[in-house]
């Protein structure tokens, strides 16, 4: 007995995530892709935290994005990774904190029309048909909307068509003036779709998506996990795990980074699910 017991010790101190805490911590993360590739991304990167700081960590993909906003909005997911103004909301709504951030690369939406449309600014659009991924796209569709309204005083008629492709693909082929999407994927585009898409506006550059922990994580258990992360962008390997998040150059991440969306007025242009 005295034995059996003695190897249960040793496991344990062997083991420090199950010393640091009761249940792991949950991480959400915002459903850009489907739950395999998430899985993919995020499951080496929580490894790397969990040996790093001895706590258990736990991915759980929501199915939709609305879904993602209605569990942070509820303080579902002890961490969270989500975009701009994402970050916005759940602050207000649960309080999350931002940990880090990609330093390397910011977020801009881009307005593009075929090469032979003649629409060569923003104002050209008035009354027009533009496509959008979703209604709630950061750069792509609510940043572009507020800026078409309030910079150009430009009224459109939004269609939405799902994905960043088919906003592409859209104007490509007449069903749209023009289309709002981010530079990442119209790079991402066919050489031969791309050569006949015209940029005409890009969005004001807002910092990118945050990782953000929920406050009633302890602050002990933050700055570990913060000074873990932060040491994943040290090492090759690392920025390697770290490059499929997107995230070129991570850094610390602040409230006050994320400030600016609040004088938006984006709540005029996102849509409750």
């Amino acid at each position: 007995m005295r034995f059996c017991c003695l190897l249960l010790v040793m496991a344990a101190l062997a083991s420090p995530a199950l010393l640091a805490q009761d249940k792991p911590y949950i991480l959400g993360v915002v459903p850009q892709y489907e739950v395999r590739k998430l899985h993919a991304i995020w499951r080496p990167i929580l490894d790397h935290l969990q040996q790093a700081t001895g706590y258990a960590f736990e991915l759980r993909g929501s199915p939709t994005i609305p879904e993602f906003e209605r569990e942070f909005a509820e303080g579902k997911f002890d961490l969270a990774y989500m975009n701009p103004y994402h970050l916005v909301m759940a602050n207000d709504k649960a309080g999350y904190i931002p940990l880090v951030r990609d330093h390397g690369r910011q977020l801009q939406g881009v307005l593009v029309v075929k090469k032979d449309s003649g629409i060569g600014s923003p104002e050209q659009l008035q009354g027009k048909t533009v496509a959008f991924p979703a209604p709630n796209a950061l750069g792509a569709s609510l940043q572009m909307r507020q800026e078409l309204q309030d910079r150009f005083q430009v009224k459109i008629n939004p269609l939405y068509v799902k994905t960043h492709d088919s906003v592409y693909l859209s104007v490509l082929m007449g069903k749209a003036a023009a289309g709002g999407g981010v530079q990442k994927t119209l790079n991402q585009q066919k050489p031969e779709y791309r050569e006949h898409l015209q940029i005409i506006h890009q969005t004001t550059p807002v910092p990118s998506h945050p990782l953000a922990v929920l406050p009633s994580v302890a602050a002990e258990a933050r700055e570990k996990i913060l000074q873990a992360l932060l040491q994943l962008g040290e090492t090759e390997a690392g920025r390697a795990l770290l490059a499929p998040v997107p995230i070129k150059q991570i850094g610390p991440a602040e409230i006050a980074d994320y400030q600016p969306l609040r004088k938006l007025g984006l709540e005029r242009f996102y849509q409750a699910y």
